[in-house]
């Protein structure tokens, strides 16, 4: 397992706004993942401020645990096998990984954790003023929305190259707290 900490701004912005942003960077890189959701009925890790993803990029897949921290959140990462996230899928077996022993340790119940919805997005990545520029198109539950996102090493620092970015190119920043989490369990209404 793995840890890290992840500190970004990021903005919810129109249709157009994103297709100019994504017109910027001919030459980046883009791909597709699909994040899917864990939490049990009650949302009883939401409640507690974590997130839970299990997240298919290529064919591999890696489960996250977002923790909050009082700038960021600490991130931990596990790879899962095909056949483990099938089970988890299928069946509802959660892995018995670090993360498992870690929601345990805090006492969590994971044989109630599930899937409970799904999100996926059109990733544009960029190398961009010493941080990481995503620029997002995200597909949920019969919604969509364009995101960008700034990960920085400092959450002041990302704020004011994101907004520098978005002014200069004439998009409205208006930064956002609202999560993909958030917004994917909002639209099935959890």
């Amino acid at each position: 397992m793995s840890n890290a900490i992840e500190i970004e701004a990021k903005a919810l912005v129109r249709q157009g706004d994103y297709r100019k942003l994504v017109s910027l960077f001919p030459s980046c890189k883009r791909y597709v993942q699909t994040n899917y959701y864990v939490d049990d009925d009650s949302l009883d890790l939401a409640k507690e401020g974590i997130a839970l993803r299990v997240r298919e990029k290529n064919g591999v897949y890696e489960m996250t645990l977002k923790t909050p921290l009082s700038e960021g959140l600490l991130e931990k990462n596990c790879s899962l096998t095909p056949e483990e996230f099938a089970a988890l899928q299928q069946e509802g077996a959660f892995p018995k990984r670090d993360i498992a022993r870690f929601l345990t340790m805090l006492g969590f119940d994971v044989d109630k954790l599930r899937i409970l919805t799904s999100l996926t997005t059109y990733r544009v990545d960029v190398s961009y003023e010493g941080g990481l520029l995503s620029i997002d198109q995200n597909e949920y539950s019969g919604e969509l929305d364009y995101e960008v996102e700034f990960e920085y090493n400092n959450l002041e620092g990302a704020q004011k190259i994101l907004r520098d970015l978005l002014e200069k190119n004439d998009i409205p920043c208006s930064f956002s707290a609202s999560t993909k989490t958030r917004r994917a369990m909002r639209a099935i209404g959890k």
